[in-house]
């Protein structure tokens, strides 16, 4: 887990590093053909400005901070960034299994504590939106208790222990959020 985020943190640096660069190509700009449309404007003037990726193109950064509550900074990711860096470090003693910065979904794989090595758990928690709320955040716990050496069933959570998470998460995010005023 620690290699898979300092990994994205270096890929993120990387990519941010490189937005200033100027690229020199001998590459016609299809911007600037002199070719008409079928309504008579040229092909310059009908599509000026246009991208897949929006008018300002595509916007990667590694800076968690941004604009108010939603703790947006242009395109990085497409959930709050406060309660996905709080998710992430609260979660930080499971491995994970599946981590989507743009859908909101962190999942856990199975993970036993040591000192009850016959009992494990697994969470997912989504992010459901862009605003720093407690309404904007939800855990699911999945617990598993040892039958026999190898068989494993599943076995009920305290009723408490998904808001307990969440709690921690949103205090966490909080803390994320003043820190970086």
């Amino acid at each position: 887990m620690l290699r898979a985020t300092l990994f994205s943190a270096a890929l993120a640096v990387l990519v941010a590093g490189c937005e200033g660069a100027k690229v020199e190509h001998d590459y016609p700009d299809p911007r600037n053909r002199k070719t008409t449309g079928s309504d008579g404007s040229s092909y310059a003037t009908k599509n000026s400005g246009r991208s897949i990726f929006g008018k300002d193109g595509l916007s990667l950064s590694s800076d968690f901070g941004g604009d108010g509550d939603t703790g947006q900074s242009g395109g990085g990711i497409g959930v709050n960034a406060y309660l996905w860096r709080a998710t992430l470090d609260t979660l930080a003693f499971m491995p994970l299994s599946s981590a989507d910065p743009f859908g909101g979904v962190i999942i856990t794989d199975w993970h036993a504590l040591p000192e009850s090595p016959d009992e494990r758990f697994k969470m997912s928690v989504y992010i459901l939106g862009r605003q720093l709320r407690s309404d904007g955040l939800r855990v699911s716990v999945f617990r598993q208790s040892r039958k026999g050496e190898a068989d494993w069933v599943d076995t009920a959570v305290a009723e408490n222990t998904a808001s307990e998470i969440e709690n921690r998460i949103l205090t966490r995010a909080r803390e994320l959020r003043v820190r970086g005023l």
